[in-house]
C-alpha cells in the first residue's frame, strides 16, 4: 500500500502546480489587463486627439499580456496530463521492490 499511496501522493502534487501555475496566470492577466485598461481611459481623458494612437498601444500590450496567460495555461495543462519524471521514478522504486 505504500507503493499507492506514493503514487498518489505525486499525482496530488501535479495536480496542484497545475492548478497553481493555471490560476496564478489567470490572475495575473487580470490584474494585468485591469491596469492597462485603467491606465487607457486615464490617457484618453487627458488627451482624447491621441486616442487612436492609444489604442494601438494598448491592443498590442493587451496581446502580451494574454500571451503570458495562453503560454501558462499550455505548460500548466502539460504538466497536469504528460507523464511524470516523479511517477516513473516510484514506479522503478516500487519493481526493484517487488523483485
Amino acid at each position: 500500500m505504500e507503493i499507492a499511496s506514493l503514487i498518489a501522493q505525486v499525482q496530488s502534487y501535479k495536480a496542484v502546480a497545475a492548478g497553481l501555475l493555471i490560476g496564478l496566470a489567470s490572475l495575473g492577466t487580470a490584474i494585468g489587463f485591469g491596469i492597462l485598461g485603467g491606465k487607457f481611459v486615464e490617457g484618453v481623458a487627458r488627451q482624447p486627439e491621441l486616442s487612436n494612437m492609444l489604442m494601438v498601444r494598448v491592443l498590442i500590450m493587451a496581446g502580451l499580456v494574454d500571451a503570458f496567460a495562453v503560454i501558462s495555461i499550455v505548460l500548466g495543462l502539460l504538466l497536469f496530463f504528460t507523464s511524470n519524471n516523479f511517477l516513473s521514478a516510484v514506479f522503478d522504486a516500487a519493481q526493484q521492490a517487488v523483485a
